[in-house]
């Protein structure tokens, strides 16, 4: 009986062979550090943009948001001032700290927590956003920050 060879070819001119070495140089251009930069800056620019819809001038909280989280965003155990503070400084400060680079572990964290209490509390169906979230957040809590941080100019991880 004959059988049939089913491995593939190991040359190094077969399509396998190209593709991994590309894949390796691209690998090699698109590290860790880019591609958390990459994450820290965009999510950060979600959670700002959102909270500067929240305020007048610098930090001061509208009475429209206010409303907001009195009657859409309400939380269970929270007052709706207390959650409009925290919501709109955390959507403030961490971003800022992201972009920065300075205690990123720290500050995507926050924001993973505020992510999963807008998605179980008060979009329950908009999981497919809250889930690419999670996921640049979960790359940036992994990772850590990368060469172009602050947390890397003062060797905390």
């Amino acid at each position: 009986m004959k059988t049939i060879d089913t491995t593939l070819p190991t040359d190094e001119k077969s399509l396998r062979g190209i593709w991994n070495r590309v894949a390796d140089q691209v690998s090699s251009l698109v590290g860790d550090s880019l591609l958390v930069l990459i994450a820290r800056v965009s999510i950060a620019a979600i959670f700002f943009m959102s909270g500067r819809t929240k305020v007048d001038g610098f930090l001061t909280i509208t009475p429209g948001t206010y409303e907001l989280f009195r009657t859409e965003y309400a939380l269970p155990l929270i007052s709706p001032e207390i959650a409009a503070h925290l919501a709109t400084y955390s959507e403030h400060l961490f971003p800022v700290l992201l972009v920065l680079g300075l205690f990123t572990r720290l500050s995507a964290l926050a924001l993973l927590g505020m992510t999963l209490v807008i998605q179980v509390f008060l979009y329950p169906d908009a999981w497919p956003t809250h889930l690419s979230w999670a996921g640049l957040l979960l790359i940036i809590i992994a990772r850590g920050a990368g060469f172009l941080s602050l947390d890397r100019r003062f060797n905390i991880r």
